[in-house]
């Protein structure tokens, strides 16, 4: 019993004692530091981060009494030292690793950092792969390259240029990071054309052969994305290679700011090399703490403590060391003390001379990661918050501009407001303001001290001129034909090619090749894809912009409007007995005529109790009835309407009939005028529908079109390569081994009824297509060809050109014919019918209502006067009434006058 108490005595003593020192704040906290001390973002990030230890230490608010101690180790730019690094200060037991700065490196310590769950934070890899969940101990604490190319797609999308050359460095960080420039140009229709990359460490010969290879390309637009340590050789190669002048667009991403910031006494020469560079620096909004730390860094500067100047990276560093403080204070707060655990897979090599047995397992690596992970201050480079794949919230970035050796800041971007003159921080987050339209910049100096925004591309220096196809026709040679005897060409469509040519702001080198024999149409679907293929730079003439050639090649704005269009024979041909009554369609002539023997009856009801002529024997009224609406037609009718509402409704009338007539007399001077067909083909159903052969010409789209879009087989379709196998086809018709109509384009079929009056356009055009000239895909060609036909069509220098070509004889526009005739529908006027006969019936009602009150009038006072009771049946009696209202109303208004009179001065009865 009393061994049983003193065993339960000394397990409670252990379990308090253990709990104690499990509770008790450690005295000192290790935090590691692996990066390369001499480097330009390492020489800042090393006083940093000793800055940011010293006053955390100072700071009585944080850590509660723990120290907090930095074990640095160097990494020189090396990943195998950067990892004996990192297993240096891990075997002191580090509980968190801050650095490195090399992408590369840091996706190897990545992977010691996860066996030993030990949190990695950096502030200078930023390699967007790193934040894959295959390093979840990674946290990243400046801004990742995914978030600094979506701002350098925005700047390249701003000035519109749609090809870019990219260099970088040949490891993960430049290799990442041009993979998301890629992957954010193609968003904005952009791409990079050639990649250039710099393995580190290569001598300036090596730099020499790789910039000279870009000279026989045509894009002129360069981005950089080097290392801070070399990437300023790139520009000096290529002001020895004259590659800084005019038409040049060289563009930095942040590591050149951080070698600017770093080198505050970099002598005039390196700027000079700088001319006209556009760069990105990370932006770090304006503070009190801020400023009082740069104070601080140029007072160290002054005291010869530091040989160099503040960049970014330095402020990064140091918010780094306080982020990592304030999670180990929140850790400490909530959990109380920090252990470590031996690793089961490291144990067993304890009897190695590398001594791995003695790392240890960071036991609360998960929970300092998360707290790590909801950090939320406000630091030396604005607010430190992460997201959710554990990279920097991003402030944004500057623009800058090196122009005459001075560094000019011309504006910002961020994610939320675009690209503007307004620092990020003053508008609005998650609100876009930088629309395409919206965004703004100010100006730059480019290359060269340029002020004009560069086009970004030339003519490749290749030494050859741009070999530029030209279909060699044998029919309609107006629009493209060589000249006899040369190699030269000439036609509406070379005309229109040299005309834009020199509205471009550069030299075209050019010489035409010939595509075709001249004996035969050639194929245009091939003459394109002879332009995918690479096999000439360009294709000029009558090509017809069509879906299957706009996949593969880019084409210009369509300098000529086309589509296809049925042409058949016609004939001027007599007009029939009955052509009168075409105006109108059936329902048309039956309303108005119905119109016609309303109104006349109308007018005789109202018009027949004042008005003589609608009064006399029957024969005549049922005449006057229905001749009066029909002869004011003609205006031959002598009755005259006295009563207001025959007035009324005569008005209506007509107005009525000015409409009609007018219409009919136009539609039937039309009629008379207008060719007739002599073809089966009536319009594009009865093309389809008929068995009949149709005409196309060699070499157009008109055949695939009609196949592949209406089914029509093969069999029926016949090439027809000149204007006179169109005449000599189209006279033979469908039953002499001709054809019944031909599908071409507009143009030629313009061209070919210019001199011919036999045949005529059928019905209506049924696509919609245009001409323009072909070049490869993404060419910048096809964009400034294409500006320059818009200028020639707005100042009217097109038309002209079509003149010099079509109309020495006068312009025509083509023989047309509406397979249907235009006749005039019911449809287009029953708002005035509906008018007119609204106006008649109210007219007729008010009239009656009129007589039978006057009636009513009438009998009651007749009633008085009579004394006799009636005696007639009451089915008699109200046929009496009816017929004797008729009566009432058949009466003239002056002897209804004289009734209503005698009723009321009833004369007396002799005795």
């Amino acid at each position: 019993m009393g061994t049983a108490l003193l065993v339960s005595f000394f397990v409670s003593m252990w379990v308090l004692l253990s709990g104690f020192v499990y509770c008790q704040r450690p005295a000192v906290v290790n935090v590691g530091a692996v990066f390369t001390y001499d480097s330009v973002i390492g020489r800042d990030a090393k006083v940093a981060m000793e800055a940011a230890v010293a006053d955390i230490n100072a700071d009585q608010s944080i850590l509660n009494g723990t120290r907090l101690n930095l074990i640095m180790a160097d990494a020189q730019c090396n990943v195998f030292l950067g990892s004996i690094g990192a297993f240096q200060v891990l075997e002191k037991e580090a509980v968190a690793i801050i650095g490195p700065q090399s992408s590369t490196i840091a996706h190897m310590i990545s992977f010691i950092a996860n066996g030993l769950q030990v949190p990695l934070i950096s502030y200078a890899s930023t390699d967007p792969s790193l934040s894959a969940l295959q390093f979840p101990f990674f946290v990243r604490s400046t801004q990742s390259d995914a978030y600094q190319m979506t701002a350098m797609a925005d700047l390249i999308g701003y000035y519109g240029w749609r090809e870019v050359i990219a260099i970088f460095a040949d490891d993960e960080y430049g290799r990442s990071g041009i993979s998301s420039l890629d992957n954010e140009l193609t968003k904005q229709m952009s791409k990079i054309s050639y990649k250039l990359a710099w393995p580190t460490g290569s001598n300036l010969s090596y730099i020499t052969d790789l910039l000279n290879k870009t000279k026989l390309i045509g894009t002129r637009v360069f981005v950089v994305h080097a290392n801070p340590d070399s990437g300023i050789a790139i520009f000096s190669v290529a002001q020895d290679l004259q590659m800084m002048t005019n038409g040049y667009v060289w563009i930095a991403t942040d590591w050149l700011c951080a070698t600017l910031d770093s080198s505050p006494l970099m002598n005039q020469t390196s700027l000079q090399n700088l001319q006209g560079v556009v760069g990105l620096c990370q932006h770090t909004p304006q503070s009190l703490r801020k400023k009082a730390f740069v104070s601080r860094w140029k007072h160290m500067f002054q005291k010869g403590l530091v040989s160099y100047g503040l960049n970014t990276y330095g402020l990064y560093a140091y918010d780094t060391v306080w982020a990592v403080a304030r999670s180990i204070d929140d850790f400490l707060n909530d959990y109380g003390n920090i252990t470590f655990s031996f690793n089961k897979a490291l144990r067993g090599m304890q009897t190695s001379s590398l001594k791995l047995g003695k790392l240890r397992t960071f036991d609360g690596g998960t929970l300092l990661r998360s707290k790590l992970l909801q950090m939320n201050f406000t630091g030396l480079t604005g607010p430190v918050r992460f997201d959710s794949d554990r990279n920097l919230i991003g402030a944004g970035y500057d623009i800058i501009n090196i122009d005459e050796k001075t560094i000019r800041r011309i504006g910002y971007w961020s994610n939320y407001s675009g690209l503007s003159v307004v620092p990020p921080e003053t508008l609005k987050r998650g609100q876009r303001h930088g629309s395409l339209l919206d965004q703004k910049l100010k100006n730059v100096t480019w290359p060269g001290k340029r002020t004009e925004k560069p086009r970004g591309w030339v003519i490749g220096d290749n030494g050859r001129p741009l070999r530029i196809g030209v279909p060699y026709r044998a029919s309609f040679v107006e629009f493209v034909t060589e000249i006899h005897g040369t190699k030269d060409f000439q036609g509406y469509c070379i005309d229109v090619f040299t005309a834009a040519r020199e509205l471009v702001p550069y030299d075209i080198p050019y010489k035409f090749v010939a595509f075709g024999d001249g004996k035969s149409n050639p194929s245009y679907d091939e003459f394109v894809r002879m332009v995918a293929e690479n096999v000439i730079d360009g294709a000029v003439g009558d090509i017809t912009i069509v879906t299957n050639r706009m996949k593969i090649t880019d084409f210009t704005q369509p300098y000529a409007a086309t589509g296809l269009v049925i042409v058949a024979p016609i004939s001027n041909g007599k007009s029939s007995a009955w052509v009168f009554l075409k105006p109108f369609t059936v329902d048309m002539w039956c309303v108005t005529a119905s119109f016609f023997i309303l109104i006349g009856v109308v007018i005789w009801i109202l018009e027949h109790r004042i008005n003589d002529d609608f009064r006399g024997p029957p024969r005549r009224q049922l005449i006057t009835m229905f001749l009066f609406s029909f002869s004011t037609l003609f205006k031959t009718n002598k009755e005259q309407t006295l009563s207001a509402l025959g007035r009324m409704v005569m008005m209506v009338w007509l107005f009525l009939l000015m409409v009609i007539t007018s219409s009919y007399t136009a539609n039937l001077t039309s009629i008379l005028t207008i060719q007739k067909l002599t073809s089966p083909i009536t319009g594009l159903d009865s093309l389809t529908t008929s068995r009949w052969p149709i005409g196309y010409q060699v070499g157009s789209f008109a055949r695939s079109y009609m196949i592949d879009n209406f089914n029509i087989p093969e069999s029926r379709l016949v090439s027809l390569g000149s204007p006179e196998d169109y005449e000599r086809a189209l006279r033979l018709g469908p039953g002499n081994g001709g054809v019944a109509a031909i599908v071409d384009e507009l143009p030629y079929v313009e061209l070919f009824l210019s001199n011919r009056t036999d045949f005529g356009i059928v019905g209506e055009m049924f696509t919609k297509n245009g001409w323009g000239f072909a070049f490869p895909r993404d060419s910048p060609l096809a964009i400034d060809m294409s500006t320059a036909i818009l200028r020639l069509s707005e100042n009217g220098e097109l038309h002209k050109i079509h003149k010099k070509w079509f109309c020495q004889m006068g312009c025509t526009e083509g023989q047309g014919h509406q397979s249907k005739s235009n006749q005039l529908h019911m449809i287009s006027f029953w708002g005035l019918f509906l008018l007119c006969g609204i106006v008649t019936i109210i007219a007729l009602l008010v009239f009656l209502a009129r007589m039978v009150r006057q009636f009513v009038q009438y009998k009651r006072k007749q009633r008085d006067l009579s004394s006799a009771s009636s005696s007639e049946s009451s089915s008699a009696h109200c046929s009496q009434i009816i017929y004797n209202f008729f009566d009432f109303i058949d009466e003239k208004e002056e002897a209804t006058k004289k009734m209503f009179k005698q009723c009321d001065n009833p004369q007396p009865q002799a005795s």
